[in-house]
């Protein structure tokens, strides 16, 4: 059911128009119905019970029924039923004249027989059909003409047939108005043009509504701090321009605030970076190899993390435009690197593979990858997988692996599955979290996942381009 139902704002507003107006269609056709049906007890019913209650008191007294005169074939009859039909003349006939095969109208029975009982008539059976008036039938031809040719418009007559104990039957026959069904084909054909008339303007200006909704959600999507990108245009309603111009007004302020962070992390840098480099000559002249070793490696390790948070805290507005670059390429200059350091980590060859992204953040994500497997597995495979809709980087290794309930919280920055801080035995926690980063922004995605035997695969997996 949720399938069928519209999604777009002008879709919504359309199916609720038109549910509105089938449910006010419904209640007139309703009211327009009954209203109908008191007309034709007004018009057709009434007057044919007053005629069969004057046949009736004028039978006052036991009245033999009056028999078929001798000779009275088909076109005797033809002409005595245009004079009754013509002049609405009740006869007396010994029998039912009604064909048993046509349908009697029950709801029409109802009201005669009803209206017969209040006049003081005390009947029998009470038959009435409805049959079509066919234009082309005879006796027409012999009525009057402004008579044949509203029957002819009416296209029914009503044939009653009401049993007087006793006495015979009274037979009448007069004009029957349309019925209902013209009544809901006319109502249809207005309900159509109602539809066109209102829904038709509802979709348009449902559409003018809709269309800078729908820029200001594509730019709201593609909004990029530092792309330069034009404020949307407001158009359409105020209610609309009012959003746009809100969204317009928003993006300025972001835009202005991440300026101010990047320009805030500069100067951070600046000022860590200034005494640890003078840290950095004042422990030469530290006595003890070891000592001077020791404190080395320190600020080594706080320039390393102060890199990968200021990496981390940048990434939103890289400086690095995309450009294309032989992925194959890129992933085995990282292993060179690495194997240049007597690291054990092996390349399966590849095909050429152009992607288009940013190659230095995509070389560090892979590089971080690379380092926790080495750190926590030794021996490193890294693999390189294709097919038509995305490409796979992965990274496995034998170490440990981790368990399932920890796969994901590894990912949060200074999240570190051995907790002592020792620097042989991991970072600061910020590696997996700045390489999921740097593959998000390349619209792709980082998982990790437990190895058959052993170990953990980090994949990367980006869409292809």
């Amino acid at each position: 059911m949720t399938r069928l139902f519209p999604r777009s704002l002008p879709g919504q507003i359309a199916l609720l128009v038109a549910v509105a107006l089938f449910v006010a269609q419904a209640i007139s056709f309703g009211l327009l119905v009954r209203e109908r049906q008191n007309a034709r007890f007004a018009q057709v019913i009434v007057p044919t019970v007053t005629r069969l209650i004057d046949a009736a008191e004028r039978l006052g007294t036991p009245v033999n029924p009056r028999p078929e005169p001798p000779g009275g074939g088909p076109d005797r009859r033809e002409g005595r039923e245009a004079r009754r039909l013509a002049r609405g003349r009740v006869d007396l006939v010994p029998a039912n004249p009604i064909p048993v095969e046509l349908e009697r109208r029950g709801d029409v029975e109802s009201d005669l027989r009803r209206g017969l009982t209040d006049g003081g008539v005390q009947v029998g059976q009470v038959i009435a059909v409805v049959r079509p008036i066919d234009a082309n039938r005879p006796i027409l031809k012999r009525m009057d003409p402004a008579r044949a040719d509203r029957l002819r418009r009416l296209g029914a007559e009503l044939m009653v047939a009401v049993e007087l104990p006793g006495k015979g039957w009274l037979s009448l026959s007069s004009a029957w108005p349309r019925s209902e069904r013209a009544l809901i084909w006319q109502l249809l054909a207005q309900t159509l043009i109602l539809y066109i008339v209102v829904l038709v303007p509802v979709l348009v200006a449902g559409h003018r509504i809709a269309r800078p909704l729908r820029k200001l959600a594509e730019a709201t999507r593609a909004f990029h701090p530092n792309d330069g990108a034009d404020p949307v245009e407001e158009s359409g309603p105020s209610d609309v321009r009012a959003v746009i111009a809100a969204y317009n007004a928003l993006s300025t302020r972001v835009t202005a605030m991440l300026d101010e962070k990047d320009r805030m992390l500069g100067a951070i840098g600046h000022d860590l970076r200034t005494p640890l480099a003078a840290l950095r000559v004042r422990i030469e002249s530290v006595e003890y190899e070891e000592d001077r070793a020791r404190m080395a490696d320190t600020i080594d390790e706080m320039n390393h993390t102060l890199d990968d948070i200021l990496s981390l805290a940048r990434l939103g507005r890289p400086s690095e435009p995309p450009t294309d670059v032989d992925l194959s390429a890129l992933i085995d200059a990282v292993v060179e690197d690495f194997r240049d350091l007597d690291q054990d980590v092996s390349f399966e060859e590849a095909p050429r593979l152009r992607m288009h992204l940013r190659p230095s953040l995509m070389r560090r994500a892979v590089r971080n990858l690379i380092e926790n497997a080495i750190k926590y597995g030794g021996a490193t495979e890294v693999r390189l997988r294709s097919d038509d809709r995305s490409v796979r980087i992965e990274v496995c290794d034998r170490g440990p692996g981790i368990p399932p309930e920890k796969l994901e919280k590894v990912f949060d920055p200074f999240t570190r599955l051995e907790e002592s801080r020792n620097r042989e035995t991991g970072g600061a926690g910020l590696g997996l979290a700045l390489a999921r980063a740097i593959v998000r922004d390349a619209s792709g995605e980082i998982t990790l996942a437990n190895r058959e035997g052993g170990g953990l695969v980090a994949t990367i997996t980006l869409p292809r381009t």
